[in-house]
């Protein structure tokens, strides 16, 4: 069964170059996009009906960028060739029987003209089938170099809602976050491949679950550095990405890549640095979501101590970036050791993002598979401590047949379900990437203005004259109760309140009286920011058809 189902855009090359000319005609800005009010000028030129056109675009931005970059233009324009033959627009439409290689570009009314007209007009740079040009850079990319320079870039230069929440993020946020220093307590500053990133999934789960060879069921095919056994074989975080030729790259150097969105991991230092590594290879699903592939949690006490790096730490730095996180048990596996369970809590706040796979599930039988699947829930509820029950999905991702002998036809039947409904979840992951920026954006936000509130709190406690060290021991000792001052004097929800004993630990090499006071215009700004910037550019990036 194919992971990812969005469009896949076909044509002959004859075909390719009428729409680079048509591309670089309907794109006004020429940045490699075509906006929603490009699209309004060029696509009535087909003549079909509003419902339509509206189906059109939000088939080709099945991503919800806000802009169709060249390979969505080609879809875009299949489309309306299939519209203008009467066929039914739907997702699938493209992926059907009909032959897309020897689909005629659509009629467009009057195009020749205007085309002809502009003859004369200097030839942009053609576009790449991966939505811009070689050389053309986004229109934020210098945002991220001069704070200055940023406060000068208008609103009509934000042609997508990525584009938009950067502009918001250097101009709102990024001064509140520095000013409290936000990336020295929570989470490292952004930047422009934070921001650009394909949607990730991390895969985490004690030695031997199946992580990697639920990586390789997924690609069909080994990854460079994969190992696979029964003892356990990865001894580092993998990521699993796209790139032009296989070949793994050092952990260090990732770190350092601008374009990759790893440079908060340098935080962990080198020892983390020598146990991660990145490994790419040409595939069409890892050009929609990366992979991350984790150690074996261990179990006991003292095999935990012989990690040399925080791995707990990196985890939780992991499980902020990711869009999902499997969760992976072996039948024979249920226990859930203190290493493992404090992975689990260090997901706090990223419940959402969370699915749990029993794997493996085929070598036990349908009785032993109920005890099993009653014993881990148990066991989740205890860790989770939470009322809600966690989906969980049972199954055996390798490339071997399901046992039938084992599970018997029921279970044969039961697995195939289970496999399809946590495909299908994988499947929605790039279509939902936009949402989910956005959704991490506001929560970063949130959580950057309860760390200002707090961190002026403490200044304020401090005295002016005598007894500061005294006065600072007092207010890390007791800070769960500071916590609470703010959380009553600011009416703020307690679950938004950072981890206090990871807080405290971090504020013990601080000096309080050198921490800024409160700034209430940059609070302010963070709120206008949350209540009408990031709304209106939601309204600014829907459908234009809507």
């Amino acid at each position: 069964m194919e992971i990812y189902s969005a469009p896949i855009s076909k044509c002959s090359k004859e075909h390719q170059k009428i729409y680079e000319e048509w591309f670089n005609y309907a794109d006004s800005d020429s940045d490699g996009r075509i906006t929603g009010n490009d699209a309004i000028k060029f696509f009535g030129m087909s003549n079909l009906p509003r419902p339509e056109l509206k189906q059109v675009w939000a088939i080709a931005d099945s991503k919800r960028q806000g802009f169709l970059g060249f390979k969505e233009f080609i879809i875009a324009m299949q489309l309306v060739a299939l519209g203008q033959g009467g066929h039914e627009l739907t997702a699938n439409v493209l992926n059907s029987e009909v032959e897309l290689e020897n689909l005629k570009p659509p009629v467009m009314d009057g195009l020749d003209e205007l085309l002809a007209k502009k003859k004369h007009a200097p030839k942009t740079s053609e576009p790449e089938l991966n939505g811009s040009s070689q050389s053309q850079q986004s229109p934020s990319a210098h945002w991220f170099t001069s704070t200055k320079s940023a406060n000068k870039v208008s609103l009509a230069s934000v042609t997508s809602i990525i584009d938009g929440l950067k502009k918001l993020y250097i101009q709102k946020l990024k001064p509140l976050e520095v000013t409290y220093r936000f990336n020295d307590f929570v989470s490292p500053l952004l930047g422009n491949s934070d921001f650009d990133a394909k949607p990730m999934v991390m895969l985490l789960g004690q030695y031997s679950t199946g992580k990697t060879t639920f990586i390789k069921h997924l690609l069909k095919s080994s990854y460079p550095g994969a190992h696979i056994g029964p003892e356990p074989t990865t001894d580092r975080f993998v990521v699993v990405m796209n790139g032009p030729d296989e070949r793994s790259i050092p952990g260090n150097t990732i770190a350092v890549h601008a374009d990759m969105p790893f440079n908060g991991l340098t935080t962990f230092g080198t020892t983390f640095l020598s146990k991660f590594e990145c490994s790419q290879m040409p595939h069409p699903l890892l050009e929609q979501i990366t992979f991350v592939d984790t150690p074996g949690v261990l179990s006991g006490e003292k095999q935990r101590t012989q990690r040399s790096y925080d791995f707990t730490g990196v985890t939780s730095w992991f499980a902020a970036k990711c869009d999902l996180i499997l969760l992976l048990f072996d039948p024979h596996k249920l226990d859930i050791s203190d290493e493992f369970r404090r992975v689990i809590s260090s997901l706090r706040g990223h419940d959402d993002k969370i699915r749990v796979v029993l794997n493996k599930a085929d070598q036990i039988d349908t009785q032993q598979l109920m005890r099993v699947y009653g014993a881990l829930m148990w066991s989740l509820g205890k860790v989770l401590n939470t009322p809600e029950v966690m989906r969980v999905y049972i199954g055996s991702f390798n490339d071997k047949p399901v046992n039938e002998a084992a599970t018997g036809p029921i279970g044969k039947e039961l697995f195939e379900k289970e496999q399809d409904d946590l495909l299908s979840d994988l499947k929605d992951i790039p279509k939902k990437a936009c949402d989910r920026r956005i959704n991490e954006f506001v929560k970063r936000s949130r959580a950057a203005k309860i760390h200002a509130y707090i961190i002026s709190h403490l200044r304020k406690e401090m005295p002016a004259m005598m007894g500061k060290a005294k006065a600072q021991q007092r207010l890390i000792d007791n800070l769960e109760d500071e916590f609470g001052k703010v959380q009553r004097e600011h009416h703020l929800p307690a679950g938004d309140f950072p981890n206090v004993e990871h807080f405290r630990e971090v504020l013990s090499g601080y000096t309080f009286d050198k921490f800024e006071k409160l700034k209430p215009k940059m609070i302010q700004s963070v709120d206008d920011m949350l209540g009408y910037d990031i709304p209106d550019l939601l309204k600014s990036f829907r459908n234009p058809y809507d």
